[in-house]
Formats: structure tokens, C-alpha cells, sequence
């Protein structure tokens, strides 16, 4: 899982980022601005199989010019590695496999633990219908996801700069 120590080296290169909300049956998408400031929901996936999921991520990737993949791993409220987050591994590692050594796009998961949970509440106070908030939850999820971890990086940006 990234860590603040980890993820300076990424606002050096910055440009778009894809955040990935992964289910069982969908996988929700969203991007980042360029400048790393915002991330905007894109879209839903259905699940057809690892390797297709794998294919329409990185077309999705490649077509968005995006250099970091981050993916939300649902941790356990102990924060441990459950069933749950060990499915959303597998995807994780045959998107690592599949970039294999290519330094240009870097796959990361991010703790999301509470993310559908809190997105489904702030569309249930937008009075969104039920059926409206499941065609957008998970692409707001990836959204929620993708959004904490850039805050993570403007906060260690901020904290290195407030030392100098």
C-alpha cells in the first residue's frame, strides 16, 4: 500500500491518475485532473474476468495518458488482509504483471475502507433514487478513493515544504 514516503516521487511527474473501485460484479472508475488536484468519476466496468478487466483498465490508461493506477483495497476494520481484499489482489497483481517493468505506469492500492459506504450516504442526502445511486455509486466510490490519495499528496507536499 503506498505510503506518504512513497508517493513524493509521484507529484515530481505528475499527470493523470486512475482510481479503481473494485467489486465483484463492477469495477468503478475515476480520473484525476492533470494537475492532481481533483478526481472525477468516469465510469463502470462490468467484471468479465481478470484479463479482460485487466485489458479495458489499461485501455482506459492508455487512452487517458494516465501514469499511476490506484487501486481501493478494502481492508478489514482491523485493517488486514480479508477475503475481499485478497480478490481485489488478484486484480492488483495482473495489472502489475501485465505493465510488467514499464516505469510509466505504476499500479498502488489504497486502504478503502468506508468509501461505498460514505458515498452511498452522501447520495442518499442528495436525494438521489435507488436505482440512480447504483448506476453511480461505484464510479463514485473510484472518485472517493482516488480523491483521498491525492489529498495524501498535497499534505506530504505541503509538510516537505513547510521543513525547507
Amino acid at each position: 500500500m503506498a505510503t506518504k514516503g512513497e508517493s513524493c516521487g509521484i507529484l515530481d511527474r505528475m499527470a493523470r491518475m486512475l482510481g479503481l473501485d473494485v467489486g465483484s460484479k463492477t469495477i468503478g472508475l475515476a480520473i484525476s485532473d492533470e494537475l492532481g488536484l481533483a478526481a472525477h468519476p468516469l465510469e463502470k466496468l462490468m467484471r468479465r474476468g481478470t484479463q479482460a478487466d485487466v485489458e479495458a483498465i489499461m485501455s482506459r490508461a492508455r487512452d487517458a495518458g494516465v501514469t499511476t493506477i490506484v487501486v481501493g483495497l478494502p481492508l478489514s476494520l482491523e485493517g488486514e488482509i480479508g477475503p475481499r481484499a485478497r480478490r481485489v489482489m488478484v486484480l492488483v497483481d495482473a495489472l502489475k504483471a501485465a505493465y510488467g517493468p514499464d516505469p510509466s505506469v505504476v499500479t498502488m492500492t489504497w486502504d478503502e475502507r468506508f468509501s461505498t459506504i460514505a458515498v452511498e450516504r452522501i447520495l442518499i442526502d442528495a436525494d438521489l433514487s435507488r436505482a440512480r445511486r447504483k448506476e453511480v455509486v461505484d464510479k463514485q466510490a473510484a472518485a472517493y478513493i482516488l480523491q483521498g490519495y491525492l489529498d495524501s499528496l498535497r499534505s506530504h507536499n505541503d509538510n516537505d515544504s513547510d521543513s525547507d
